[in-house]
């Protein structure tokens, strides 16, 4: 069974920069599609970025746009989610997941019911 873990999730000021990692055990996260969601308190979780098995990112959230980068590196079995110019708004936890299936259109990309594994998730506060 393919296990997520994630970590670098902390407490940040406003503005600051976080660096979020996905990591796997037991099986490799080459042949997966890898999203990264979040969930602010009291609001639904939403589908954040995800990055294909060829590495191509789709973007899925507008206020994260220009701000977030993921990215994958295969040789450390590693996913990372790049936060830049944090805002109290991106406050919430994050979660990384795993597809087993090819996906192509961007409605299905960003949908968490098509990541069959997911990690435990890690806490992002960003506040003064």
């Amino acid at each position: 069974q393919l296990q997520l873990v994630e970590s670098g999730g902390g407490l940040v000021q406003p503005g600051g920069s976080l660096r979020l990692s996905c990591a796997a055990s037991a099986f490799t996260l080459n042949n997966y599609r890898i999203g990264w969601f979040r969930q602010a308190p009291g609001k639904e979780r939403e589908g954040v970025s995800s990055i294909s098995s060829t590495g191509e990112s789709t973007n899925c959230t507008d206020s994260v746009k220009g701000r977030f980068t993921i990215s994958r590196d295969n040789a450390k079995n590693t996913v990372y989610l790049q936060m830049n110019s944090l805002k109290p708004e991106d406050t919430g936890v994050y979660y990384c997941a795993a597809a087993p299936r090819r996906l192509t259109l961007r409605y299905f990309i960003c949908s968490s019911s098509k990541y069959d594994y997911w990690g435990q998730g890690t806490q992002v506060t960003v506040s003064s």
